[in-house]
């Protein structure tokens, strides 16, 4: 394990750093009007909400001072470790884990919870990175496939067992990183199909749907042999593997929205699909975000001039609603600017992506564009009522030390790796 003795600020992007900066402090300034009373302005008391993330905050520059004093080559050697240890720690979240909010996900450290699935993300994007850089992979092959696709499915199958469905669906991001690096475009397909196949399983129920996919096949199966008679002794078993595959992701919806996801998590489905309407219960929040976000028409109604915001009518505003402080107190005006941020923050990291000499650091950065986004997009759709309440934080906004500490470790191994480009020949 090797430690830099070199100047360790030379050769970082600091214009990522400034996005960072710039995120964390806007993050703070709306989770402090989220959190904030009337008696307390004007004074810093530290056992509040917006008091500990200024405390995560300040501890989140000695993370950054570790992470770059090690050489960048070291993130590359221990990545399988560092990705097993993130499974280990997982794993014991069964066994010592505090549960919050009806979900397994933390570790009680003597009044300090962490949340080891904010960490496991850089440590997959750490592992699929390693992986896809070795001089034999390649991913057109079915056996590197499922060792890619393994690396990234044990990690989320335990996080979903939690039950934490929404950090485990951030997974799925990995797989335009895949299709960056080789990956055939079916897979995308697949991808879709599946999300389409989910969608129609949870609103028209998993039988209705296999017996509409039986029609399908039978009625692809006689156009086929009507068409293309000589290759159907060649292609039925493809057909047939694929609708096989098919039935049982079918089923595999039913089975892991009925048995895994708890009633909060179906209910919020259900309204989101429109099969039951309820904006004061288990859809009470949704409803209030948008109100709230609507609330603030142009330009906002100012800092800490925000009646909702300041009123709570928004549970968890401070955390996966942070947004609807923004949308409220800086109105369509300031919601837009944050939006183009985090756009340009995202940009910037596939820029530099493009720009490494080394393959381990592009994909690692093209994981962790990926990763952001997906967070930043359900996020952002989920406040807006375009998606389901499925509790995955804004980036550097949201309320909370284990994720602001896992997406700046997220952010700043890449940020070490690209300034070791100049180094790599």
């Amino acid at each position: 394990m090797r430690i830099r003795k070199v100047n360790i600020f030379h050769g970082i992007d600091w214009i990522l750093v400034l996005f960072y900066i710039i995120l964390i402090f806007i993050g703070w300034i709306n989770i402090y009007s989220a959190t904030i009373t009337e008696e307390q302005i004007g004074l810093v008391n530290f056992s509040t909400e917006y008091g500990k993330q200024l405390i995560w905050i300040g501890f989140s520059f000695p993370i950054i001072l570790l992470i770059l004093m090690f050489e960048a080559k070291f993130y590359e050697k221990f990545a399988s470790i560092i990705y097993l240890i993130s499974l280990v720690s997982l794993v014991g979240l069964f066994i010592l884990g505090k549960n919050i909010n009806g979900a397994t996900s933390w570790y009680d450290l003597g009044g300090l919870s962490i949340q080891p699935s904010e960490f496991a993300k850089a440590a997959a994007s750490l592992a699929i990175a390693k992986l896809v850089s070795e001089k034999q992979f390649n991913l057109k092959k079915w056996n590197t496939q499922i060792q890619a696709f393994l690396i990234l499915v044990f990690p989320a199958i335990l996080i979903t067992l939690q039950p934490d469905p929404g950090s485990a669906l951030v997974y799925s991001a990995f797989i335009f990183v895949l299709y960056r690096e080789g990956l055939p475009v079916y897979y995308v397909t697949i991808g879709f199909l599946a999300i389409f196949l989910f969608i129609i399983t949870l609103y028209f129920g998993y039988l209705y749907v296999l017996i509409g996919s039986l029609l399908l096949f039978l009625v692809i199966l006689l156009l086929f042999n009507f068409y293309r008679k000589k290759a159907l002794k060649k292609g039925w078993l493809k057909i047939l593997g694929i609708y096989l595959i098919s039935v049982i992701f079918i089923i595999s919806v039913d089975v892991v929205f009925n048995k895994v996801f708890e009633q909060r998590h179906r209910d919020r489905f259900d309204i989101l699909l429109g099969k039951t309407t309820d904006i004061k219960s288990i859809g009470y929040n949704t409803n209030q975000s948008v109100t709230t976000i609507a609330s603030g028409g142009l330009s906002g109604k100012g800092f800490l001039d925000g009646e909702r915001t300041q009123g709570n009518f928004v549970p968890e505003q401070q955390t996966d609603y942070i947004f609807t402080t923004v949308g409220e107190e800086w109105g369509f005006i300031g919601s837009t600017l944050v939006v183009l941020i985090f756009i340009s923050f995202i940009l910037r990291i596939i820029y530099i992506a493009e720009r490494q000499k080394s393959k381990f650091s592009r994909v690692y950065g093209y994981s962790i564009a990926a990763i952001f986004f997906t967070h930043f997009t359900i996020n952002i759709g989920m406040v807006l009522g375009l998606l389901p309440t499925i509790g995955i934080p804004l980036p550097f906004f949201s309320y909370g030390g284990s994720a602001l500490w896992g997406f700046t470790v997220l952010l700043f191994i890449f940020i070490r790796l690209d300034a070791n480009r100049s180094y790599e020949w």
